[in-house]
């Protein structure tokens, strides 16, 4: 029997490789609802593509148009109200969260309260409010399956094994498009310069993220509440070539290494398909192709991303949140031109350190730490 999936954030790079594993495996996957924020025309046409009888476009203010180019008999939601409506429908099995930000949290939790499992493709939603997500997952009975290639490796490793055995948890990073810039000229990046990223075809956002490494941080700091394990255990390690996806070093000092090609599409087919492995179509690895391997140690005074996010995932509360809301806001301004590249981190640090932490927050905390930074972080701009 396939498993039903709803897909949120489908129009994006993850969403569209979601629906290319659902085209390749029919028999394990299929897709009844499919969500958006803005891009409506591309959106009416997954649903026409796909057959999926059920959508969501987070921007009400598109919804008139979206309504004349969608097909006839789907059932249309709106708004944030309506991500939630997509993310519990009884006849859903996962869903997958593929949305870039904060959007993401709330049909995510109510996803877990309506007993779904759930696919985790945005950072955002273990950042913010991991201990809480976890927490209500545990309570609920429900699986948190990580989508992210990095996360995604380290679950294949761990497989059938406790975490008091794990020695580091250590995440691989390409090393973005600076990895042999000198500090001393990375004042001098340009947008299109960061968003030229040597592996992987992403959004925007998460390219910048790479660039500075803020995405490595952040990734960080969901290890730490996927897989429970301190902050002191989860590694960065940088490795160019993104073919080994990430490490776990063992008590005994053994490692195990999840390797494959960089298609997102692997992680995502054994998200949905675990515990079994399925054949597709994805091309398998060639070794005597692969001309070396390599690892370096990341370089932590020039790119202060990774401190900062080892900093916000050790001491929790609602910081990480605080770190991810001053982050998106930085990000938004290099990509308007506003601040230099060096001042995104800049940015953060300083919002960072003028907040209070709230410790074990709740949503409604979570939510307003999110806002207050993001409003500080725009002060700091200003």
């Amino acid at each position: 029997m396939p498993k039903n999936v709803v897909i949120l954030g489908s129009t994006g790079s993850i969403g569209e490789s979601a629906l290319k594993v659902a085209r390749d495996i029919p028999d394990r996957m299929r897709v009844i609802g499919l969500g958006a924020n803005r891009s409506a025309e591309k959106l009416a046409r997954q649903l026409a593509e796909h057959g999926v009888q059920q959508g969501c476009l987070a921007d009400p203010t598109l919804l008139d148009p979206f309504r004349d180019q969608v097909p006839a008999g789907v059932t249309i939601h709106a708004g944030e109200e309506g991500l939630v409506e997509l993310a519990t429908l009884p006849e859903a099995d996962m869903v997958l969260i593929a949305i870039v930000g904060t959007a993401g949290l709330k049909p995510a939790l109510a996803a877990i309260e309506a007993g779904k499992d759930i696919a985790v493709a945005s950072k955002e939603i273990l950042v913010m409010a991991g201990e809480a997500v976890m927490t209500a997952a545990r309570r609920r009975g429900v699986r948190v399956l990580p989508v992210d290639s990095e996360h995604n490796a380290i679950f294949q490793c761990l497989e059938g094994r406790d975490s008091r055995d794990v020695s580091r948890l250590i995440l691989t990073a390409s090393g973005g498009p600076f990895r042999r810039t000198p500090a001393s000229e990375l004042a001098k990046v340009t947008v299109a310069q960061a968003l030229k990223h040597p592996t992987w075809d992403m959004g925007p956002k998460i390219t910048i993220d790479s660039a500075t490494l803020f995405n490595k941080g952040l990734e960080m700091i969901e290890a730490r509440w996927l897989f429970d394990v301190e902050m002191a255990r989860v590694d960065v390690v940088v490795h160019p070539q993104s073919i080994v996806h990430s490490m776990v070093e063992f008590i005994d000092g053994s490692v195990l290494a999840q390797l494959s090609v960089t298609d997102m599409c692997f992680p995502i087919q054994y998200a949905v398909t675990w515990p079994e492995r399925v054949a597709n179509t994805l091309p398998p690895l060639n070794f005597a192709e692969m001309a070396r391997l390599e690892f370096e140690e990341p370089r932590w005074d020039d790119f202060p991303a990774l401190r900062l996010a080892r900093k916000a995932g050790a001491e929790g509360g609602t910081l990480p949140a605080v770190m991810n809301a001053a982050n998106e806001v930085a990000v938004a301004g290099f990509l308007e031109n506003e601040l230099p590249f060096p001042r995104i981190w800049e940015t953060v640090e300083e919002t960072m350190t003028a907040h209070r932490t709230v410790a074990h927050p709740n949503l409604d905390e979570i939510l307003a730490a999110d806002a207050w930074a993001r409003d500080f972080a725009q002060e700091i701009l200003a």
